[in-house]
């Protein structure tokens, strides 16, 4: 298990002894895919780390239609925000693959950020780093037309989660298309046509569980 906790950027700086100790305050648990963890709009009370699989952060509108937020791949976190300000969770958090966290509650949580601080300037950098990417999000949907913005959200998957070889990308897949266009901020009918376009050229190729960028192809 401490093998696991090392791959989380979170508990870089911690020591064995720190990881043992991580592991006696918290509960491992094992999801399959489709189980919500959180609803938005509840209290949060635990705090959590991904140790293998992938999590979709979404909110609903009033009429039931969903809006992909992000998404959270081993070695991440998410689930602190309501834990540090007392509100209810801004968003809910569904497994999208069998999935297996380290559940913190917030009591336990809370005395970890005290007694490290290399932790609290990790959450912080992570809420810095989401709210940059916030921003910019807003920015491309005021900005950027509808293929740019599926360019750009493929293009950050494959940052955030790809495997490079040579020229070629592989990125595992976990969303679905209406989570990926949701993602970019577009619907189903303009990312059909970019992917098209793109398969057509050589750049994007679809896999089971996966699609893979060619590099080269993408530059020209």
């Amino acid at each position: 298990m401490i093998e696991w906790l090392k791959k989380v950027s979170l508990f870089d700086n911690l020591n064995d002894e720190q990881l043992e100790h991580v592991l006696r305050i918290s509960q491992k648990k094992t999801f399959p895919a489709g189980t919500v963890l959180f609803h938005e709009k509840e209290m949060g009370l635990t705090f959590y780390v991904i140790l293998s699989g992938s999590i979709k952060l979404f909110t609903r509108s009033a009429n039931g239609d969903e809006k992909v937020l992000s998404l959270a791949n081993t070695g991440e976190s998410f689930g602190e925000l309501s834990l540090l300000d007392g509100r209810p969770r801004s968003a809910s958090a569904q497994t999208l693959e069998k999935s297996t966290v380290l559940e913190l509650a917030s009591e336990q949580f809370m005395n970890l950020l005290q007694a490290h601080f290399d932790i609290t300037r990790g959450i912080l950098t992570e809420l810095c780093r989401r709210l940059r990417a916030t921003n910019e999000h807003v920015n491309d949907l005021t900005f950027l037309d509808g293929r740019t913005r599926v360019l750009k959200n493929l293009i950050a998957l494959a940052n955030r989660n790809g495997r490079r070889e040579g020229n070629l990308i592989s990125i595992p897949m976990a969303l679905n298309y209406d989570e990926l266009a949701q993602m970019a901020g577009v619907n189903k009918t303009v990312l059909s046509e970019v992917t098209r376009e793109l398969e057509s050229r050589g750049v994007l190729h679809f896999e089971l569980g996966e699609y893979r960028l060619n590099l080269d192809k993408l530059r020209s």
